[in-house]
């Protein structure tokens, strides 16, 4: 065993040898980000060792120099003594900034178009009293009472609400609000709770949506759909992987899968019980929670092995998990309340989904082809009718959130959203979420960026900057020379003061990103014999839709070319879909129906996804006749 002090914190834990310095850290609360996964790539996670030494697994990403003054990572140093380690204060996690709208979703207003019955209610009962010609218990008068108010035929309960039934009813004369939580084929309705009196008159329930990047939850008054709050942060499990492979190469042993349960729940309950606080509700008052999420979300959360999602033949433990008990999830509520979770369809394609295809025609008849694209950490693609659909997904990766871009960060204040450049001089303008001085570049400012060089002569469709021209904004990015990069933000004009660039590394990044997405799309289509034309709509959900320019995404060629009237931007629609399960039946049993009706495709063992995703490389594409209102902009510019 042997003490490992962290400084400035000044925090000490005794482990044994071979321990990681990461998971050290971890267990005295010391937050060292490790995007990677710990699989020691990203370079995040760099520490210094003030004194003692460790063993370094693994040195990638640290210059000779580094090494020579005691940086190590993180993640692949292992404990062989006694060792002091500064963590620099730039590696601290720092609490995460949400713009406001983030979470609401623009399609939340679909899911209040038809109220009907939640999963659970509150019924204010009037109880015959008990007498000497009335030989039935307390229980089967109240079950009566339920029967007779318009409830179930059949109630359960648990032994912890019969244990107070008996004072509970004489309370108030009788008078009661029982809370019950419906029943279906398989199961039948329970009573959850039983409250003297009657207060009815606030039934909550929370829409939760875990993202790899965000989570998002609505404060929903059930009886009438309205959304009383929504609140968003970050998922504190970032600062184990950028990504839901990164994510799941870290949670390798159970100690750490119970590690990232312990950090999305510590986000879903700070977010819970601020919505509670700001509300006057009782976390214990909220009786219902729906939770959408993609299979690795779901998995971490319930503190399952997701290990097998990532290898061959990749198959999840669950995807249509039970609803379970909230003390069993985890979740600050009432700890009887039931907690649903939107069904998923397979490894890489989860409830997150399925909630979202509820805010869209694709949940309903229809003979019209629509397309379903949420762009995200994780790209997901649905493509069908009201009669057949099938879906993917595609290895996109971080790099429009922000990760694994050199200056790269998430649409939170201070981030680049639009960018212009003036192709004689090479100037840019630029416009920051926030209004403040930028501090780096987001999703949708990338892809402006890369939409304007490349109109601007200023890169070539290889992903190429040209040195001899910009104004002098193209520099070496390194002392190799065989690194360019581009100057958007020059020196001492930046919140940081230091430049802030995008190279061709960066840029080799994004088209593996935008080609992951439209070559997922264009082998759906081949799939059924179908083109782009077929496309009657195309749904763009998630939070990072908010801020993209669908003109820019078409000439880069992440979206397909086609008229800006069949675009629908849906906004979060796994929260709206969340919510609309919440509050109405028919949902649920709609959100059932569209899961059974998914045909999942694995793009990993499709070997015509390769060629499909190689030719979607350049800008827009190989095959410049995929994208005729490029093509036109290019002749025309040129001509001019």
């Amino acid at each position: 065993m042997h003490l490992v002090t962290f400084l400035p914190s000044e925090k000490s834990v005794t482990v044994p040898t071979g321990t990681s310095l990461l998971d050290a850290a971890t267990q005295t609360g010391v937050a060292i980000t490790a995007p990677c996964g710990g699989e020691g790539v990203c370079g995040e996670c760099r520490v210094r060792i003030a004194s003692g030494t460790v063993e370094c697994v693994s040195r990638g990403c640290l210059s000779a120099n580094e090494r020579a003054q005691g940086w190590v990572l993180a993640c692949s140093s292992r404990i062989t003594g006694n060792v002091t380690v500064q963590v620099p204060q730039a590696e601290v996690v720092e609490q995460a900034q949400i713009v406001d709208d983030h979470a609401a979703g623009r399609g939340a207003h679909k899911a209040a178009t038809q109220v009907a019955k939640p999963l659970t209610s509150k019924r204010y009962l009037q109880v015959e009293p008990s007498a000497l010609d009335n030989s039935f218990c307390d229980f089967e008068r109240l079950t009566r009472a339920v029967k007779d108010d318009g409830g179930p035929d059949s109630v359960t309960t648990d032994l912890e609400v019969l244990r107070e039934l008996a004072a509970t009813l004489r309370a108030q004369d009788h008078g009661v609000t029982a809370t019950i939580v419906a029943g279906d084929e398989n199961t039948p309705a329970e009573m959850i709770r039983v409250e003297p009196g009657n207060v009815v008159s606030r039934q909550v329930g929370l829409a939760i949506d875990v993202g790899t990047t965000t989570c998002a939850v609505n404060l929903v008054e059930l009886a009438n759909n309205h959304v009383l709050g929504t609140a968003a942060d970050y998922n504190g499990q970032l600062a184990r992987g950028a990504d839901i492979i990164s994510r799941i190469n870290y949670a390798k042993t159970p100690q750490r899968i119970e590690e990232l349960r312990q950090l999305v729940l510590t986000t879903l309950n700070a977010l819970i019980e601020g919505l509670c606080g700001t509300h006057a509700i009782s976390p214990r008052q909220i009786d219902n929670a729906v939770v959408a999420g993609n299979t690795t979300m779901v998995h971490l959360l319930l503190g399952l092995n997701p290990d097998y999602i990532r290898l061959e033949p990749y198959t999840p433990t669950v995807n249509r998990p039970a609803r379970l008990r909230a003390r069993e999830v985890g979740l600050a509520m009432n700890p009887k309340a039931y907690v649903l979770f939107a069904p998923g369809i397979g490894s890489y394609v989860g409830g997150d989904i399925t909630a979202g295809l509820l805010q869209t025609a694709l949940a309903h008849d229809g003979d019209d082809v629509r397309l379903f694209l949420d762009i995200g950490t994780n790209g997901e693609v649905v493509v069908g009718t009201g009669e057949w659909l099938m879906a993917c997904a595609a290895s996109a990766g971080p790099a429009f959130e922000g990760s694994g871009v050199t200056c790269g960060m998430r649409a939170s204040n201070g981030a680049i959203e639009r960018i212009r450049i003036d192709a004689q001089t090479g100037r840019t303008d630029v416009t920051v979420i926030g209004g403040s001085d930028p501090r780096g570049v987001c999703g949708s400012g990338m892809i402006d960026l890369l939409a304007e060089l490349w109109t601007a002569g200023l890169l070539d469709p290889s992903g190429k900057l040209d040195f001899h021209r910009g104004g002098g904004r193209i520099q070496a990015a390194d002392q190799t020379g065989r690194n360019l990069a581009f100057t958007i933000v020059p020196e001492g004009y930046s919140d940081t003061g230091q430049a802030i660039t995008l190279d061709e590394r960066d840029i080799q990044n994004l088209l593996r990103t935008k080609a992951a997405v439209y070559s997922a799309c264009a082998i759906m289509l081949r799939s059924v014999g179908l083109d782009f034309d077929a496309i009657a709509e195309v749904y763009v959900a998630g939070g990072f839709g908010r801020f993209l320019d669908l003109e820019k995404s078409i000439m880069i060629g992440l979206l397909p070319d086609l008229p800006m009237k069949r675009f629908t931007y849906l906004g979060n629609s796994a929260l709206s879909g969340a919510q609309a399960m919440l509050c109405d039946a028919t949902a649920r049993q709609r959100v059932r129906q569209l899961a059974d009706r998914i045909t999942y495709l694995e793009l990993n063992v499709d070997p015509a996804y390769m060629d499909e995703y190689t030719a979607a490389l350049f800008l827009p594409h190989t095959d410049i006749d995929r994208f005729p209102s490029v093509k036109a902009k290019l002749a025309s510019k040129s001509a001019g």
